[in-house]
């Protein structure tokens, strides 16, 4: 059955690409409708009007009328639709406008008569199509269709295929979701009916690549079914050509080398302080790393203190990574040098290649790093860190805190910013990557390391595009449920891709379709640069939460109201407070505190008093993340605070007992000292913000939920 509706609509489209057409008429949708089990109204394609007499009579009640042309795409603008037409004087006289309407509106239009359509019963107008995005590929979309979908652009996209589930999903992922369950009196629309036209058109869209978009709008969606009204379908001009693939152990083995490398060679060192070759040099040398550093320039016998050579193949023994420091135009020469020499790594800084219109000479370097099989890593970057290595292979200051955290950027400034970011909050860091033009090496490659590297618990990314968007995808479902991956989509508010002017391809901006398909890998979208990096600060930091239920415990009543919109607003759920352990906190604060959630202690209490209350939080195995609110008095300074809770924290840690623990602390300026002092001790604590530690705990929530980890699973 499966090969049957392949070969029948192999046919159609064939027969559509002989006569030199993209788009398909509606009989000819109709054929693909049917081979995939895609629910279309009853029709017929009448070349005359006695032919369209006799099927309006077969069909027995008011019929639409569409026109049916190769030519004219768009057949209301035509006057070529004329809906709930009854009886055969009223036929006739509507077979004659629609072809004196087409004829008309396009005079040369091939006309291949009208199409006779059942009309569909009243429902809810819903949009599924399907598209061709630069980055993903194939995906499918789904929203609420007529006029609401253009206004509200209220439509989720999901990479295609889609299964049943996954595209029952998509029905709860519109923020209109509410509607197709049903409001005010009306009946609900079937489910799954819906959610098999997005399957069964992801299926179509993925089977045959040539098909560039489907639009199905409307679908009528009712309690008894859901039918397509409408079917376009449009074929690709040409299809891209196959980017190089490497398996995941090519991959893994390269970037071992490029990571952890015995021997780095420096093409382009200078003893010249102020060049980058210089800086390249001194960084490998002052930053300890233990392997051999090859300085290489025909004009230098040797670079601080180290023998210089001619050239890359004269260097002895087998070298791991070769760092670029010379300009553009000699790198093409040079790299043939690193080819021959089977060096496996190109690090290019040197800029001067696509991102300056020099396309040519860029894939001048990509082909030949192809057939010599070296990976390239950039051009136009910073270089990169290894930490755990002591290889500080770039151009830029040093940096030596080792850590968990895997950062990279597209953007040297964005590398900058991150590298003070982590020198200012003392961020421990396993490797910095810039990846510039992006050339060979990209996200994808750097996910696959960094998922299987030991030393690297947090990873977070800014991008700008993805070459790849598939591979991204299958290598963060990959890194997922082992570590969580935070992403930096810049260029939210980009112009959208605009589709051959159909509805579907008109909503599928560049930022819907990423924002969905991101959520759809399981990887946290950071909505802003210090967002990314304070994520990837403390998602090491924290533990996974067990459950959902958190609770405030505040000394100040304000803080604990903006503490409880930052709960929603980050989609935690307030914990309902049971009888008992209300009247358990209630032992521990004045009377005119406030149990319940937030837990206000209020402002004026001693140590002892917010020392019992965490303790309690950590205590009874119903709660499952604090958010703490803290509050600057003499009764209880920031340090002091600060050290209670740390010291508690411990104490349960010790016992076995781990929760998220974030805190807010408000006051003057001693309380940046305490938050420092609380995050080296596994307490997220931020000054001067209420939104920030719930954002974290937000975000380590949504890779719990990825990973599996709710409900205490591994």
């Amino acid at each position: 059955m499966a090969e049957d509706r392949v070969l029948r609509v192999r046919g159609v489209l064939d027969s559509v690409r002989a006569e030199g057409r993209t788009a398909l008429t509606a009989p000819e949708g109709k054929v693909i409708a049917d081979a995939y089990g895609i629910a279309v109204p009853g029709e017929e394609l009448a070349t005359d009007v006695d032919e369209a007499v006799a099927f309006a009579a077969r069909f027995g009640g008011p019929v639409v009328m569409k026109i049916v042309s190769p030519d004219i795409l768009h057949k209301t603008d035509a006057g070529g639709v004329i809906v709930g037409v009854e009886g055969a004087a009223d036929v006739r006289a509507a077979f004659h406008t629609i072809i004196d309407n087409a004829r008309a509106y396009d005079p040369k239009a091939r006309i291949s008569g009208v199409q006779v359509q059942e009309l569909l019963p009243q429902g809810q107008e819903v949009i599924v199509g399907a598209v061709t995005d630069p980055t993903f590929g194939k995906v499918v979309a789904f929203g609420l269709g007529g006029v609401l979908v253009e206004v509200l652009k209220d439509v989720t996209f999901r990479l295609a295929p889609v299964d049943a589930d996954e595209a029952l999903s998509m029905l709860d992922s519109i923020r209109s979701a509410e509607i197709l369950r049903g409001v005010r009196g009306q009946a609900g629309v079937d489910r799954w009916a819906v959610a098999e036209q997005i399957r069964r058109v992801s299926e179509l869209v993925a089977d045959f690549p040539e098909i560039a978009e489907v639009d199905l709008n409307p679908v009528i969606a009712t309690a008894e079914g859901a039918v397509a009204a409408d079917i376009r379908i449009i074929l690709a001009e040409s299809q891209p050509a196959p980017r190089r693939k490497y398996s995941r152990d090519e991959i893994l083995t390269s970037m071992r080398r490029l990571m952890q490398p015995g021997s780095v060679a420096v093409i382009g060192a200078s003893n010249e302080q102020g060049k980058i070759g210089n800086s390249v040099m001194r960084n490998l040398v002052d930053g300890g790393f233990a392997g051999d550093i090859h300085p290489v320039n025909p004009k230098a016998d040797d670079i601080l203190g180290r023998k210089a050579y001619k050239s890359v193949t004269d260097v002895p023994g087998e070298v791991d990574v070769a760092v670029f420091a010379i300009p553009a135009k000699f790198v093409a020469a040079a790299l043939e040098e690193v080819g021959r020499k089977g060096i496996p790594n190109a690090v290019l800084i040197p800029s001067g290649f696509a991102e300056t219109g020099e396309h040519e000479l860029q894939a001048e370097i990509v082909a030949i790093a192809e057939r010599y099989g070296v990976r390239l890593l950039g051009p136009n970057i910073y270089g990169y860190y290894s930490t755990w290595h002591d290889l500080c292979a770039t151009f830029c200051t040093p940096y030596d805190v080792k850590g968990g955290v895997a950062l990279t950027s597209q953007s040297g400034g964005i590398g900058m910013a991150i590298l003070g970011f982590a020198r200012t909050t003392k961020t421990g860091v396993s490797a910095i990557v810039g990846l510039g033009n992006k050339s060979d090496l990209d996200e994808d490659d750097l996910l696959t390391w960094f998922g299987e590297d030991p030393h690297t618990e947090c990873i977070a990314m800014h991008l700008e595009d993805l070459k790849d968007g598939r591979a991204f995808v299958e290598a963060a479902r990959a890194t997922v449920p082992k570590k969580p991956v935070v992403v930096l989509k810049a260029g939210r508010t980009a112009a959208g891709a605009k589709a051959a002017g159909s509805h579907t391809g008109a909503l599928a901006g560049d930022d819907a379709v990423y924002d969905d398909i991101l959520r759809q890998a399981g990887v946290i979208r950071a909505p802003g640069l210090n967002d990314m990096l304070e994520y990837a600060r403390a998602l090491p930091v924290l533990p996974a939460p067990k459950g959902d239920n958190v609770v405030i415990i505040t000394g100040a009543g304000g803080s604990g109201v903006l503490l409880s919109d930052a709960v929603t607003d980050n989609g935690l759920s307030l914990m309902e407070i049971p009888p008992d352990l209300d009247e358990a906190f209630r032992k521990f604060i004045p009377p005119f505190g406030a149990a319940g959630n937030p837990v206000d202690i209020t402002g004026g209490e001693p140590p002892s008093t917010y020392e019992a209350t965490i303790r309690l939080g950590l205590e009874d195995p119903r709660i499952h993340a604090l958010v703490l609110g803290y509050w600057h008095t003499i009764v209880t300074p920031p340090m002091v605070f600060a050290e209670l809770t740390a010291r508690v924290v411990a104490e349960f840690r010790e016992r076995g007992i781990e929760k998220p623990v974030v805190a807010s602390l408000a006051g003057d300026v001693e309380v940046e000292e305490a938050c420092q002092y609380l995050f080296e001790r596994g307490v997220v604590a931020y000054p001067y913000t209420t939104e920030k530690p719930v954002a974290v705990l937000g975000a380590k929530y949504r890779w719990a939920r990825e990973a599996g980890r709710l409900g205490g699973g591994t």
